[in-house]
């Protein structure tokens, strides 16, 4: 059966790809909906850009889970180079056909075998051109890589095809949805930003949020759910080395649902910090500065439980 009538239909508006994406538990905003509706229509690669922890990632996954199609993932590093992400020979396999075939042909003959497909190991970038179904290709970190590693990949980003010296040009069967994340690290090329669409995201705003925390912990108490979100964004605002994440709030919505915490009080944020905060010196600030606020907003209740008593 050929793919197309295999693969679920393409969202023919941004509302339904949206749905879609909730559906799967991504709560995208109007902007996200937007470029991935695009992405998906016009079969352009998108540049996702933001702060570390704000659903980039969850993004490519959550686009996969609603078109129902294959992640390919390709996981960025420094001192990536093509063999990792393209491809590379067997040599092995290569060493024992030449071996095979010692007494029996010529190199002439024996290199035309050697160099073909059977004996070419696909990674992420060509698994993903190669593929015979569309998949969801994401690479993710990019900003991790260097300039060389970025041009490598324009090829890839613009005609969605890889040349193989030895083999010839290997076109795409299939045209994959393409996410390219970046921590903001460094500047990316000019070259490498003109084949995507761009999207920004940032920490999201406080009801937000709160949507997503009601979605992932919908035992945890609203009032409870909204204070934790309100605490978020109070530690976001220092500044720390690593903010706390989307996925580390709805860690701590879970892990206070387990814990059957009816109120964050000081007591209750200090003895759950790490749950949202992961560096030693965050920590200190962090227990500084939010736990004094949250012992102070205690007060007015103490000063009117007694009235008649000293104020603390």
């Amino acid at each position: 059966m050929p793919v197309s009538q295999q693969s679920p239909p393409v969202p023919s508006s941004v509302s339904l790809l949206a749905d879609g994406l909730r559906s799967v538990g991504y709560l995208p905003g109007e902007s996200t909906a937007l470029v991935a509706y695009l992405a998906v229509r016009l079969g352009k690669p998108v540049l996702v850009e933001g702060p570390a922890g704000v659903g980039k990632t969850e993004l490519a996954k959550a686009l996969a889970r609603h078109l129902e199609r294959a992640l390919v993932r390709l996981q960025c590093y420094e001192g990536l180079d093509e063999a990792k992400a393209l491809y590379e020979w067997n040599y092995r396999k290569q060493l024992l056909r030449i071996q095979a075939s010692h007494d029996e042909r010529g190199w002439e003959q024996v290199q035309g075998d050697i160099f073909g497909e059977d004996f070419l190991l696909a990674r992420p970038l060509m698994s993903a051109i190669a593929s015979p179904e569309p998949v969801v290709l994401l690479i993710d970190e990019i900003d991790k890589t260097d300039q060389e590693f970025e041009a490598m990949l324009l090829e890839v980003l613009s005609d969605f095809q890889i040349s193989i010296p030895e083999l010839g040009v290997v076109h795409s069967r299939t045209r994959p949805v393409v996410l390219l994340t970046s921590n903001n690290s460094r500047e990316l090329t000019e070259a490498l930003k003109r084949r995507c669409l761009y999207l920004w995201l940032d920490y999201p705003s406080l009801e937000h949020e709160l949507d997503i925390v009601r979605l992932h912990a919908p035992e945890l108490p609203d009032t409870i759910a909204r204070r934790l979100v309100e605490i978020v964004a109070m530690v976001r605002a220092l500044d720390l080395k690593k903010p706390p994440s989307i996925a580390e709030s709805i860690d701590w919505a879970r892990a206070l649902l387990l814990l059957g915490v009816d109120s964050i009080d000081a007591a209750t944020f200090n003895e759950t910090i790490s749950v949202i905060v992961k560096h030693r010196t965050d920590m200190d600030l962090v227990a500084e500065r939010v736990g004094l606020e949250l012992s102070r907003q205690l007060e007015p209740a103490h000063a009117h439980a007694h009235p008649d008593g000293p104020r603390l």
